[in-house]
Parts: structure tokens; sequence; C-alpha cells
């Protein structure tokens, strides 16, 4: 599933808190990204301890992101993590799994415009809501044109 598929279904579906699991969802995942030591170095550093670290380069760098699945995501946050996220979205952990694994990719590589994590390892908020938001705009989660 694709995000703008994933994107889509949580935009129309009324059982996700009426569309906001999504943004909720986002919104934890660059706050989690954001209270990491190192912020998005951090979080990098976790993927490439967890041996995955190609997979988060993939979004970083300007080429096309390499998926990763809700088991290789939950092996290398770990399960405190993702429960701690389910629980600030009101998900079950192995849908926070689920969908984190096809959003944080996009959230990465829209932190990364230039293909370069930020000095300070932060995630700009206002920047990666705009691109995601934007993307949201397409599925009737608002009036504005993409």
């Amino acid at each position: 599933m694709s995000l703008l598929d994933t994107l889509g279904s949580l935009f129309n579906s009324s059982s996700t808190q009426q569309g906001g699991g999504q943004q909720a969802l986002i919104a934890a995942a660059m706050e989690f990204v954001n209270n990491q030591p190192g912020g998005l170095n951090g979080l990098i550093q976790k993927f490439q301890q967890g041996g995955i670290g190609d997979v988060i380069q993939s979004w970083v760098s300007n080429g096309e992101n390499q998926p990763v699945s809700a088991d290789q995501l939950h092996s290398v946050l770990g399960s405190d993590a993702v429960s701690g996220l389910a629980q600030k979205v009101g998900l079950q952990p192995d849908q926070v799994s689920g969908l984190l694994a096809q959003v944080l990719p996009h959230v990465v590589n829209a932190a990364t415009p230039n293909g370069e994590v930020p000095a300070e390892g932060a995630i700009n908020t206002e920047s990666v809501l705009g691109t995601l938001g934007g993307l949201a705009a397409l599925f009737g989660g608002g009036n504005k044109s993409a």
C-alpha cells in the first residue's frame, strides 16, 4: 500500500478517529524523531544498529525510498516506543507499526528535501506537515488544490 493509499483510507475512514489518526500519527512520529537523542541522526543510528541503515539512508537521499516492514520497524524502535506511539494516537501497536512503516519514510524524506539531515537533527514540523498536508488534499481531506 502506498502512502497515498494509506492517507486516502485514513482520511476517508470514519473509524480512525474521524480521519485524525493519520495526522496524529504523523505528529507523533515527528515528535518521536525529535525526541531521540540526536534527533533524526539518533534515529538513523538506531536503524544502522538494527542492520537496516541503508533503508533510512534511502529516505534521506534524493533517490527512491526503500520500504520498511512493520516487523523491521518494530524491531528497530522497540516495543516500548511502538506502544508509546500507539497510546498517543489511540491505536493498537500492530496498527501503529504498519502505518508508521508507510508514513515514516515520507516524514523523513520531507524533512530532508536536499538529501541532508539538518545539522541539529531536528525535523522542521511545519515543513513536513506542509509537504504531507498537500498530499492529504488529494483525498478530499481538505478543499485546497494540490
